[in-house]
């Protein structure tokens, strides 16, 4: 069972008004009925008077609304590993994306492999409160962020915060916040925006290296699909019937990036926000993997010169994937070189604002049965991209988190031409896997050699000591001062 909240400390957080605790708990008011983030900027109330929970589902499941200030729905999400089950917090993954919006309970439990009624249990000990409240939740919170952030028809707004009729969204606005949502409009008088644009806030905690961030980023950027420079990440996407491009940038204020999406057709908001959220690591808890880490001889030092280090994920697993194929045995600029010519020989085109982005990268479906010949690309590597294009379009793997590590790793061996390292290097970034290591990689072998290459064996051993956080070594190894030629073999 977690730990339960200890309610001195986060008091004390909340009087300090810490960033490094947004998102980690929430407090009730019981003079106001309102619950807050610990940073919200109204006056501190007595401590006699707070109750402490581990997530906003949880304080309204005992009757408290979300305040207008802090407004909740803008923390950082719920750091999922940061003691939590892991069964829970690939559900949690799981609701984010909206498994419960059309979805049942015990169709979440199942992939999960779970009882129903143990999942519950277990939402209810770590989370304090049941899956569907969680969902519940998460779909008022979007709702509520789309209603004050963009001007969005109410309509598309109950479509995109993952509600299954606009009469559903208006009853639960109205029991949540005691207001039909046209009048919570009303009341946060938004601004004119672009036809077929909206801007959001995502936040993290602090601390957040964006450079850095955006250089990694940046080599493997693929050509047509992704434009990335010292100040925004940009690309273009298709999902759920919407297609468009949208642009990433760090908010001038406060601990946030901005988004700017520019989209035809109904976006699934929830689901765009819960891939930029697992590509730029927005969930990350760097107090808790600093502490983890910060004894370690040999990966301490370099998350202490690299502070707010993330992992960089991926906006669409199965374009990683293909990435990742792409960069076996070649550097990391012909593999993004060879990236390009396949989304534009395969991929949608697209009209953007900007020259550069000009393909939606092509999906399983069409790579399956795509001509694959003239692109730079061995036979043998044209066979595993084939291969996995096959599987992911007919469900046989996928970049969910429903499964554990160990089982995610088999199901990508077990295609042809999928090693241990391809397969550790997908569930890191794709999946967002923070225990995902690459043993294999040269780059890391000689960083943890110190110039030396390291066994593999020895260097799988040796990462025993760096869980669950073993993806982060990886990337402080990686980032620490090594060579970007040394990656020319593993890390594409």
């Amino acid at each position: 069972m977690k730990e339960p909240l200890d309610p001195d400390l986060c008091y004390r957080a909340m009087q300090a008004k810490d960033a490094r605790f947004d998102g980690r708990f929430f407090v009730c008011v019981s003079s106001t009925g309102i619950y807050c983030r610990p940073v919200c900027p109204a006056r501190v109330p007595k401590k006699s008077n707070c109750l402490f929970v581990p997530s906003a589902a949880a304080a309204e499941e005992k009757g408290y609304r979300s305040c207008l200030r802090c407004r909740p729905e803008t923390a950082p999400g719920t750091p999922a590993w940061a003691g939590t089950e892991a069964s829970v917090a690939r559900a949690l993954r799981l609701i984010e994306e909206g498994a419960l919006d059309q979805g049942s309970l015990p169709a979440l439990a199942e992939r999960l492999g779970l009882g129903e009624r143990h999942l519950r249990r277990l939402f209810v000990s770590h989370v304090g409160a049941g899956p569907q409240a969680v969902a519940a939740n998460r779909r008022l919170l979007t709702a509520r962020q789309l209603i004050h952030e963009t001007a969005l028809p109410l309509s598309e707004i109950a479509h995109a915060a993952g509600f299954q009729s606009l009469r559903r969204f208006n009853d639960a606005m109205l029991k949540a916040y005691g207001a039909a949502p046209g009048a919570v409009r009303r009341r946060a008088g938004i601004a004119q925006q672009a036809a077929g644009s909206i801007e959001l806030r995502l936040g993290y905690r602090p601390p957040y290296d964006w450079p850095l961030v955006l250089r990694y980023l940046a080599g493997r950027a693929i050509p047509g699909v992704e434009v990335v420079d010292d100040e925004s990440y940009q690309r273009t996407f298709r999902l759920g019937g919407a297609t468009g491009w949208l642009r990433v940038t760090q908010a001038p204020k406060g601990h946030g990036l901005l988004v700017r999406i520019h989209a035809e057709g109904r976006l699934p908001v929830r689901q765009l926000v819960a891939r930029l959220r697992r590509l730029f690591d927005l969930d990350a808890d760097p107090d808790a993997i600093a502490k983890a880490l910060a004894h370690d001889p040999l990966i301490g030092p370099r998350l202490r010169a690299l502070p707010g280090l993330r992992v960089p994920g991926a906006f669409d697993g199965f374009e990683l994937a293909i990435r990742a194929i792409l960069g076996q045995q070649i550097s990391v600029k012909g593999a993004t070189t060879i990236s390009g010519r396949l989304a534009a020989r395969h991929g949608r085109h697209i009209e953007t604002d900007v020259p550069s982005l000009r393909f939606v990268f092509p999906d399983a479906e069409a790579l399956s049965r795509g001509d694959l010949s003239g692109l730079g690309l061995t036979g043998g590597r044209m066979n595993t991209l084939t291969a996995m294009a096959r599987a992911v379009h007919e469900g046989r793997v996928d970049f969910s988190p429903a499964e554990s590590l160990d089982a995610k790793i088999e199901s990508f061996c077990a295609l042809p031409g999928i090693g241990e390292w391809t397969a550790h290097y997908v569930a890191l970034r794709a999946i967002g896997e923070p225990d995902a290591f690459p043993a294999s990689d040269l780059a890391l072998r000689k960083a943890a050699g110190d110039g030396e290459v390291m066994a593999t064996k020895a260097l799988e051993a040796l990462s025993q000591h760096w869980r669950p956080w073993r993806g982060y070594a990886a990337l402080a190894l990686w980032m620490g001062g090594i060579d970007a030629d040394d990656r020319k073999a593993h890390a594409a």
